[in-house]
């Protein structure tokens, strides 16, 4: 029985976590996040060697969001996800202890990468969440920040990573649309599990 292996890949801010949770709890399967894979590859890997895997380091979120402008942090989100692919790919090829599958969600999940090594895998279904709603996002990262605490910077460098976020859901969006794999605009409501669900085939 082959494994049935989700990718859910998307923007911040757009529920990635907390969808990969409900469609897990709808499977019965585990599933885990980029970010603990990028964590568990820091562990063992050569900063010299791998120097997008860590970057950027030594930041505080103000000068991050202050030396940087909005199109260098995208860029460099999505050069992290490529730094983090090698890892994720290796996962999805080794792992024997999920027999019937799993879960992989964030942000380091993107098209082109799926695309260049999983393009005739039927057991894996990649889907993308974007959210383009300016209100929402500013909401959660008015609330929580994506650098820590969001009070510990001002106002105008939370309406910086917001515009951030808006680029990040862009090119996501054209890069689903290139290669052709499901997009959800979420709503933030009950319908958007059943739009995933349905948008998988389940």
């Amino acid at each position: 029985m082959s494994k049935n292996i989700i990718l859910i890949g998307g923007a911040p801010t757009a529920g990635k976590s907390t969808m990969a949770h409900l469609v897990a709890g709808h499977l019965g399967l585990p599933w885990i996040s980029t970010d603990q894979i990028r964590e568990m590859m820091r562990l063992v890997a050569n900063r010299n060697d791998y120097p997008k895997l860590f970057s950027p380091e030594g930041y505080t979120a103000e000068r991050f969001l202050t030396e940087f402008s909005t199109a260098q942090i995208a860029d460099m989100e999505m050069e992290q996800g490529e730094a983090v692919w090698p890892g994720i790919k290796k996962f999805i090829l080794d792992d024997y202890t999920w027999r019937d599958g799993f879960i992989i969600e964030g942000v380091d999940i993107l098209p082109h990468l799926i695309a260049k090594d999983f393009v005739n895998e039927k057991q894996i279904r990649p889907i993308f969440l974007i959210d383009e709603d300016r209100d929402r996002i500013s909401d959660v990262l008015f609330t929580r920040g994506l650098w820590g605490d969001a009070h510990t910077y001002s106002v105008d460098l939370k309406e910086k990573e917001i515009e951030w976020v808006l680029l990040f859901n862009q090119r996501l969006k054209t890069e689903v649309g290139k290669f052709g794999y499901p997009l959800i605009e979420v709503k933030k409501h009950n319908d958007d599990l059943q739009a995933v669900l349905k948008a998988l085939g389940i």
